[in-house]
């Protein structure tokens, strides 16, 4: 079990959790509980703070992560956004505010499936109800530290995220996720730079290459064998060398690069995993996902 006391500096670790009904809060908490913290869901704004400066007073309490959406009494995103901002002025915790988001036809599968109402649904249709419900959080996005999409990701995928974001011990740490994807089935959501790797030769064309992914060697040197491909990994390296040492000092948590080929399978899959490799700095850990592919590795 992770120790998610007090950090060396005095500081709480303080997760806000939000974002879209069925998009995954309450698996996200129960997540959070696993590791250590104390979780509580649907609190009402006006107790946040009080709980808060009751929890930092006691050293022998955990960290803490709070579930607020539209579900919470009163809720209204003027108010959450006020509240945020009260909690940014403390000295004493390290705030992070994650949205969990999905795609509209992610969400309406999953209402359907459980056939649980959408608190925003009475008297008007599911998707009526999402796109109200995405409006109104609008607002809300433009204070939100991260975001993690589980469209494409199961329960165990979004736990072992939160997992490997949110252990450790208290200081502030950034973390690096490497991401493959492909463009057939859309860019992902909770990526903060996309990078296009579709100018690479492609293993889908040779016969023997074409039932193995990037993770395998011999599609991994076909990749590297590029003439685009060293010059473009050193390019992106000069671009992380510049950009992250600047989200650091932004105070951002977490950072997810996401290249994209075709299918997900193969470019995208080689080159997230050659940069990975090379990706090395203090205070950061480095994780690996390829949305096309099964399984979350971390490095």
């Amino acid at each position: 079990m992770t120790d998610t006391k007090l950090g060396k500096d005095g500081k709480r670790q303080l997760v806000i959790v939000t974002g879209l009904s069925g998009a995954g809060k309450s698996a996200a908490l129960h997540a959070f509980e696993d590791i250590g913290f104390q979780a509580i869901d649907n609190l009402p704004l006006t107790m946040v703070s009080r709980l808060v400066s009751d929890a930092v007073t006691d050293t022998e309490e955990g960290s803490i992560a709070i579930g607020i959406d539209s579900r919470t009494m009163h809720f209204s995103p003027e108010d959450f956004v006020r509240t945020i901002k009260q909690l940014r002025t403390r000295e004493d915790v390290y705030l992070h505010v994650l949205f969990m988001d999905a795609s509209d036809e992610v969400l309406m599968k999953r209402f359907s499936e459980t056939r649980r109402p959408h608190p925003l649904g009475e008297g008007q249709l599911l998707r009526a109800a999402i796109k109200q419900e995405r409006e109104m959080m609008v607002v809300v996005r433009d204070h939100i530290d991260g975001i993690l999409d589980t469209s494409a990701r199961t329960g165990a995928e979004t736990r072992r995220i939160i997992r490997r974001r949110f252990t450790g011990d208290n200081q502030p740490k950034l973390i690096v996720t490497f991401m493959s994807f492909g463009f057939s089935n859309g860019v992902p959501r909770d990526a903060d730079l996309v990078l296009d790797v579709r100018f690479l030769r492609n293993p889908h064309y040779v016969e023997e290459l074409r039932p193995f992914t990037g993770r395998d060697k011999k599609v991994s040197n076909y990749v590297r064998a590029d003439e685009g491909f060293a010059p473009f990994l050193n390019k992106v390296e000069d671009l992380f060398d510049f950009l992250l040492p600047r989200y650091k000092d932004e105070g951002k948590s977490y950072l997810t690069i996401a290249f994209g080929c075709t299918g997900g399978r193969h470019r995208s899959v080689a080159t997230a995993e050659a940069l990975a490799a090379r990706a090395t700095g203090d205070n950061m850990a480095v994780n690996l996902y390829h949305r096309e592919l099964i399984g979350d590795e971390k490095r």
